[in-house]
């Protein structure tokens, strides 16, 4: 079992919730809904008034570590904010004040990461903070550096 769920059932959140470890609970009523206007192709992340916001580590934005991908950087414009930053020392999200304060802000957000997973991430920490949710590059930068006519940045 992983370090973090160890530690939430040695803090015994569960019996507050009403989780019981390794017992499966009744059938829930959850249907997904799938909206394609959240996601964004290659053509999108290159409009101007789109924040780009990468999810990666530091290392791999800047070009420095690619232990993934053939090519290593971030798409020109981008900023960086790793997955890890919406995390506590404890490796739970942060609280939501706290999270509003810290991510980046603007109306039209496109996330993006190595593949799309964390992006993810960082649109959860973006619901937590009660703040409109970015839309999602999913092929992310595998998919940017698959044509080579794309731009590639590093550094800062």
């Amino acid at each position: 079992m992983e370090a973090c769920q160890l530690g939430w059932l040695q803090e015994e959140r569960w019996r507050s919730s009403g989780y019981r470890p390794n017992a499966p609970g009744p059938p829930g009523s959850w249907k997904p809904t799938f909206d394609n206007e959240v996601l964004v192709d290659a053509e999108g992340v290159t409009d101007s008034s789109v924040m780009k916001v990468d999810a990666r580590s530091l290392e791999r934005f800047r070009g420095e570590s690619e232990p993934i991908d053939a090519v290593a950087g971030h798409i020109p414009g981008a900023i960086c904010r790793p997955s890890s930053a919406n995390l506590t020392e404890q490796g739970t999200f942060k609280a939501p004040q706290q999270l509003d304060a810290e991510l980046p802000g603007s109306d039209h957000i496109v996330s993006y990461c190595g593949s799309g997973v964390t992006a993810c991430h960082n649109i959860l920490a973006y619901a937590i903070a009660g703040r409109p949710l970015p839309r999602l590059y999913a092929g992310s930068w595998s998919h940017w550096i698959c044509d080579p006519k794309r731009p590639v940045a590093t550094g800062n």
